[in-house]
């Protein structure tokens, strides 16, 4: 089993300087290596395989001072990081999709460096007064806030700049490990936009509004890159407030995800939750509140401790869970809206806030019920 652990890293200017300057030149070799496989399919018909170019690399290396300055298993996984995003080309082409091209990658489209052997031009040290420091080669000892200690045998190691901030990712293998059985009632969740979340006994959570809210000061910074000249030092720093903004949004939406992920897993050992087609709802005109309420990133956090917590989550077809009864199955014979907020069925009498009846009917087929009565069959 692999878990990630994730610390904030304090460099000193140098440091800052020299791992800005490592980082440009992991992105300058993944575009030089995307930029031989295109020349060299549109020139020659030849497909260039990551081991011609890690080859190349190596004799490369000797000859330019930036590529002898990089660690060469990190440079060996940013040419893997190339091979990997061709391979996901192809097996869409394969697949029949519409696939988009590898692209070159801009100077904020390209924030990490891994290391894929730990010890290897990285390691996790203490120095003489017993505080964490990360040492990388041809950078030295950085400061690192160990807030928790890390579990298992580190196996890769990866650097990441987000916004002006740096980051440490220890990968470890944790072993075989032993989850204890949850033995939690089921419960079905309703994910929704007037309730972020509704549980089938009727608990319900408030949505997060965090972008919604930031919007007067998010529209007010990004009015400040647009009258700057665009390269300047000062449209720079415009553009970096802007980004910070959206990092603060992005983290507290995070944070109340995994604040509400934990309460669900500590109560409930069987969670059904709803398989929705997030992108295509995000194609309407629910965009916004779609993206801000980040569905797909609470459901990836609630599976991910309910496997540490030995419970389960389990997709389940959304189909007709917002119409049908959860009473006696039957389905409306006209549609009920997004205006509509209590059901009320025709048939049995049955009345009910509408998330909280679609989560019995998501509950309902999660335990293997059919939600259409033999008369609307």
């Amino acid at each position: 089993m692999r878990k990630a652990f994730k610390y904030r890293l304090y460099p000193n200017r140098a440091q800052t300087e020299a791992l800005s300057e490592i980082l440009e030149t992991h992105r300058r070799l993944y575009n030089a290596g995307l930029d031989e496989r295109r020349a060299a399919w549109e020139n020659e018909r030849h497909s260039v395989r990551y081991t011609e170019q890690s080859a190349r690399f190596k004799e490369e290396r000797r000859s330019n001072e930036f590529y002898a300055r990089l660690n060469f298993s990190s440079a060996q996984a940013t040419l893997r990081r190339l091979n990997l995003a061709f391979e996901a080309f192809f097996r869409r082409v394969k697949a029949g999709e519409n696939p988009g091209y590898p692209r070159f990658k801009g100077r904020s489209r390209f924030e990490s460096i891994c290391f894929p052997s730990y010890g290897d031009g990285c390691r996790m040290r203490e120095d003489e007064q017993g505080r964490a420091r990360l040492y990388l080669q041809n950078i030295g000892q950085i400061k690192v806030k160990l807030h928790r200690p890390w579990e298992g045998t580190i196996k890769t190691v990866t650097v990441k700049r987000e916004v002006d901030k740096w980051y440490v990712i220890l990968s470890c293998d944790l072993g075989e490990v032993t989850t204890p059985c949850h033995r939690g009632p089921a419960v079905g969740i309703d994910l929704g936009l007037k309730a972020f979340l509704v549980t089938s006994d009727g608990w319900k959570v408030d949505p997060p509004r965090f972008y919604l809210e930031a919007q007067t000061r998010l529209r007010r910074l990004q009015r400040r890159v647009a009258r700057r000249k665009k390269g300047s030092g000062r449209w720079r720093k415009a553009c970096r407030d802007v980004a910070r903004l959206h990092g603060h949004i992005a983290n507290q939406r995070r944070d109340f995800h995994h604040k509400t992920a934990r309460t669900l897993v500590q109560q409930y050992g069987t969670i059904y939750v709803e398989d929705l087609n997030i992108k295509g709802i995000a194609r309407t005109r629910l965009a916004k509140s779609t993206h801000d309420v980040g569905w797909g990133q609470f459901v990836n956090i609630l599976s991910s401790k309910a496997e540490e917590a030995g419970a389960q989550v389990k997709r389940v077809d959304p189909a007709y869970t917002t119409q049908a009864c959860s009473r006696c199955g039957a389905i409306p014979e006209v549609r009920l809206t997004l205006r509509d907020r209590m059901y009320s069925c025709d048939s049995c009498g049955f009345t009910a806030d509408r998330d909280e009846n679609a989560a019995l009917n998501v509950l309902a087929v999660g335990l293997g019920c059919s939600l259409r009565s033999p008369s609307t069959a």
